[in-house]
């Protein structure tokens, strides 16, 4: 396990960077390339919960996917207590794997229709020849108890189930191989409103029980405050905001951030925080020809010369114990 200033650090990302080739004409020759993740840099400790937060195409779902190696990176390095893990051959990846786990967007698509629930929790063991028939048995029953689903369905189709039950189904596939590190990969964006608290509620309970590190994907940003302990702004393939979960949130230091944050719904509509809510004007530019200099600067109501030229720093703004990130160069005047 690699550590840094006394922290124990479980996952370190470095310059992470994957680009998806356009190819155009007959010959399918290369004439450009979609950056969905462009140079990504943070650091996850033990134990800890990192929310992925920003606007639907800005990444967050790619870098998550390829710090599992689920995606191959572009350029970058991933390490995974303290082993680089892009390099690693098929075999020696698996062995990685068992302990980095994933639960995905869409509890309907990334269930096989065709396979029980006890098959679908399982596989996970079968691949990595964890334990007898008899024993595997036994853990599928537990991992469904664990979720909050009772073993007597272990022979049920996931059409049998409800929503909130499939995604239940994906965490205890997640859960089996007993993994240090999850990405949860909007877990809640496609259930009820009134099932998101109680898988969210799940997660935190599992992490407190068996001590789970999780990158958390998501786009409410209530939710990712009620669940995370720090929180990273993606923009355009880019983190412009990372910090201590209430610290962003109380006192944000990138324009974006502050967009985010002032478009969450308050129950008072004659709230001071309704009247200061701020609008961003235009799209988001495509991230096959991103903006020169900073990416929000297009956006953005405090641009200057400066933000049209020069690519914005990433740097610590807030103290050695509470490290405060950000990407801009006028974040000074929000302090």
């Amino acid at each position: 396990m690699s550590k840094e200033n006394g922290q124990e650090y479980i996952i370190q990302v470095r310059n992470l960077k994957k680009h998806f080739p356009i190819r155009k004409g007959i010959l399918l020759r290369e004439a450009g390339a979609v950056k969905a993740v462009d140079g990504v840099s943070f650091d996850i400790k033990r134990g800890e919960t990192i929310g992925l937060v920003g606007e639907s195409g800005c990444g967050k779902s790619t870098t998550g996917r390829t710090i599992l190696q689920l995606l191959a990176p572009t350029e970058g390095e991933v390490l995974f207590e303290g082993q680089e893990i892009t390099s690693l051959g098929s075999s020696n990846l698996r062995r990685v794997r068992r302990n980095m786990q994933m639960i995905f967007q869409d509890p309907y698509a990334s269930l096989n229709p065709r396979m029980t629930v006890g098959k679908i929790v399982g596989e996970p063991l079968e691949i990595h020849s964890i334990g007898s028939a008899a024993s595997r048995a036994e853990r599928i029953r537990e991992l469904l108890e664990i979720v909050g689903l009772a073993p007597h369905m272990i022979n049920r189709y996931p059409h049998q189930f409800s929503g909130g039950q499939r995604q239940r189904i994906g965490i205890a596939r997640a859960l089996a191989t007993n993994p240090s590190f999850i990405v949860a990969d909007e877990p809640i964006s496609a259930l009820d409103v009134s099932i998101q608290a109680q898988v969210v509620n799940l997660l935190d309970d599992l992490k407190q029980e068996y001590g789970l590190t999780y990158l958390f994907i998501a786009h409410d940003l209530s939710m990712v405050r009620y669940i995370s302990d720090r929180v990273a702004v993606m923009y355009l393939g880019k983190i412009v905001e990372l910090g201590d979960c209430d610290e962003v949130y109380e006192h944000s230091l990138h324009p974006y951030t502050q967009a985010l944050i002032s478009a969450i719904p308050v129950p008072d509509p004659e709230s001071t925080f309704v009247a200061n809510r701020v609008v961003l004007k235009g799209d988001v530019p495509s991230p096959a020809n991103p903006p020169s200099g900073c990416r929000f600067h297009p956006r953005c109501r405090f641009t200057t010369e400066i933000c049209e030229n020069e690519e914005p720093e990433f740097r610590n703004l807030g103290t050695t114990l509470q490290a405060h990130y950000v990407a801009c160069h006028h974040a000074e005047d929000f302090l």
